[in-house]
């Protein structure tokens, strides 16, 4: 970048956002990089079920650990954004201009599609979500890997309680046979009550209602049953799927409107087979990472050659000491090779850290 310099403003500082500061501080010249976040700190968002189940995780401060880079850091909520006049509305009343516009805003939990998950329901999607579950039996409503996760580490390490997992599928379906297997006698051993092909139909104060009319009690409900993203590229004319997210072309380049990209669980990425990537970090880290990447190839001159990725595993831990890790084909379907148990374990946490460091936290 030549002549005055260039403003490239970050929203969201999660692991798609954090992975693309950090490599534009690395590769981008005669520029300023702030990144915007309402959080002060960063929490592994894969670590927030055991958050829930009552251990400690790690916390990192987002203006150390940006402005150690070289990155400015602001906190503030971003309320509007204006990609015409290039500009974005903080906390409601002062804005902030930019020429390159990287949106990773990331996902939260799905809290309007059923009655009652609003009012009653607890979350892991979010830091902000974590509540001190009550004494007594569980529901965890959702049977995908964040349900999983959190029955198991529950299970685990609430022996007392009673854990039920409620899910229209059986859990770990989508993997295969093995890997599938291995999770539900898992989870039957640590003690969880798996019911499959159930709706939830209402989440009421004491428990949940399924659809056919069934009625099942607990101290606390905590729902996992899917996710959604921040409107704001949509208030903002932004060309965007029926779910929000930012249709990207083959740069991660909003469709739009050129000078905003989008990375994380808020842009729709296409992926092998024409199949939208996943909302997952593992989609999120390469994704940033990419987006630095093609922001400093079109600031050269040099077009950048489009992103190409596939996922090589899915990682889903049962506890502290048991996990699947079930490798994947090139188009993200199960592959016959599965690790379990506490080798499962072991390359899972290692996973995470590696994770971990690529959004610079280490």
């Amino acid at each position: 970048m030549t002549g005055q310099q260039q403003r490239i403003v970050v929203l969201g500082a999660g692991y798609a956002g954090l992975s693309a500061a950090r490599r534009l501080a690395r590769k981008a010249r005669d520029t300023t990089i702030t990144v915007v976040d309402t959080r002060a700190e960063f929490v592994e968002r894969v670590r927030l079920h055991q958050a829930a189940a009552g251990q400690s995780i790690g916390r990192w401060d987002l203006r150390e650990l940006l402005e150690r880079k070289g990155v400015e850091f602001v906190r503030a909520r971003v309320t509007a954004l204006d990609p015409d006049a290039k500009r974005v509305w903080l906390d409601g009343e002062w804005s902030m201009g930019y020429d390159t516009l990287v949106y990773a805003l990331g996902s939260a939990a799905d809290r309007t599609s059923v009655p009652g998950v609003a009012e009653y329901a607890h979350s892991v999607a979010t830091p902000e979500d974590l509540r001190a579950l009550p004494a007594g039996p569980v529901i965890v409503v959702g049977a995908g890997s964040t349900g999983i996760e959190l029955a198991a580490e529950l299970a685990e390490s609430q022996r007392d309680s009673r854990v039920t997992l409620l899910g229209s599928e059986e859990p770990g379906g989508w993997l295969s046979t093995k890997a599938a297997e291995h999770i539900r006698t898992t989870l039957t051993g640590l003690g969880v009550e798996i019911r499959s092909g159930v709706k939830v139909g209402e989440v009421l104060p004491d428990g949940v209602r399924l659809v056919d009319g069934t009625v099942l009690s607990a101290a606390a409900v905590v729902w996992t049953a899917g996710f959604t993203v921040p409107d704001l590229a949509c208030r903002a004319g932004l060309t965007v799927d029926e779910q929000g997210r930012i249709r990207t072309d083959a740069t991660l380049r909003s469709i739009s409107h050129p000078d905003v990209y989008a990375a994380g669980d808020a842009a729709l990425i296409d992926g092998p087979g024409d199949r939208p990537l996943r909302m997952a970090c593992a989609t999120a880290l390469p994704a940033g990472s990419y987006v630095a990447t093609a922001i400093v190839a079109r600031a050269g001159g040099a077009e950048p050659k489009p992103m190409t990725f596939r996922y090589q595993l899915q990682c889903i831990s049962l506890g502290r000491h048991d996990a699947v890790i079930q490798f994947l084909d090139a188009d993200d379907s199960p592959a016959n090779r599965v690790v379990r148990g506490r080798a499962g374990a072991w390359v899972k946490e290692r996973i995470v850290r590696i994770a971990g460091r690529a959004a610079g936290l280490r």
